[in-house]
């Protein structure tokens, strides 16, 4: 199983590690593509610092990540999984599994970055500030850059087990499973169901949205789910105990949808 997952613009300060080794990195295949983000984001940063904090959408407090973004390659790092720091991952709770689940979690996750392209939660990269959205100058769109380099290197990632999709809208921009992988995708999303004057709706909440994916995750890594296929994950999240609904895509060469509705936002 792969598990997809966005990043996070919560993280931590800063480094403690040896600065950047872009050749230590999962997916070598990325090296090269990296290195051009890499060097224009840096570059954007030194540079000119408005026009940086115009092009990454900062607002005036947070000035300071361009910063350190200009010092990328000599800054500290930490493992991947412990840098990002937002709702999603203080859910999954990397830092309090056990060695065995933690090793299985190395393995199975990958985290999308407008930066890195994609890196696992071992990988230690430095804090920075670059989301998929941005537009950097002589790259633009960063979604669009990275779909040729991504389409190269994930069919070979994924394998051919099961790939759990739980990326935001602006990181599946830069990889789309098709074909066979796709028809072994989930994409997964999570609806708040309420009464209200006596009739069902359902909603999507960001910030329960991203905890209930976290737990999720942790909840599949703890059982040490393998699940084969999207059915086969149905299943597994229903013994788990949340409620699931999804059915086969009407066309073949398409991911499955699957709704996990829940009652109770925490």
């Amino acid at each position: 199983m792969l598990v997809l997952l966005p990043p996070s613009e919560g993280k931590a300060a800063s480094g403690r590690g040896a600065p950047l080794k872009p050749e230590s990195l999962s997916l070598p295949g990325l090296a090269g593509a990296r290195a051009e983000v890499l060097d224009a984001l840096v570059e954007l940063c030194v540079a000119d610092e408005e026009k940086a904090r115009e092009v990454l959408g900062l607002s005036e407090g947070l000035r300071g990540e361009i910063a350190k973004n200009a010092e990328l390659r000599t800054a500290g790092t930490r493992p991947a999984g412990e840098l990002y720091t937002g709702v999603l991952y203080d859910a999954l709770g990397l830092d309090s599994l056990d060695t065995a689940t933690r090793r299985l979690a190395g393995k199975s996750l990958l985290v999308f970055s407008g930066l890195w392209g994609a890196v696992r939660v071992g990988d230690r990269i430095p804090p920075y500030r670059c989301s998929m959205g941005v537009k950097l100058p002589g790259l633009g769109a960063l979604g669009a850059f990275w779909r040729t380099p991504m389409a190269e290197v994930m069919p070979q990632e994924a394998g051919d087990g099961l790939v759990l999709d739980l990326r935001s809208s602006a990181y599946t921009a830069a990889w789309k499973p098709k074909g066979a992988v796709a028809e072994r995708t989930a994409s997964v999303r999570v609806l708040h169901a309420q009464i209200v004057d006596g009739v069902e709706k359902r909603s999507v909440v960001s910030h329960f949205n991203k905890a209930t994916k976290g737990r999720m995750v942790r909840d599949l890594l703890l059982a040490g789910a393998r699940p084969a296929g999207p059915a086969e994950l149905v299943t597994v999240l229903r013994d788990l105990g949340y409620v699931v609904e999804g059915a086969p895509p009407a066309r073949a060469g398409r991911p499955w949808q699957l709704d996990v509705v829940v009652t109770e936002i925490h």
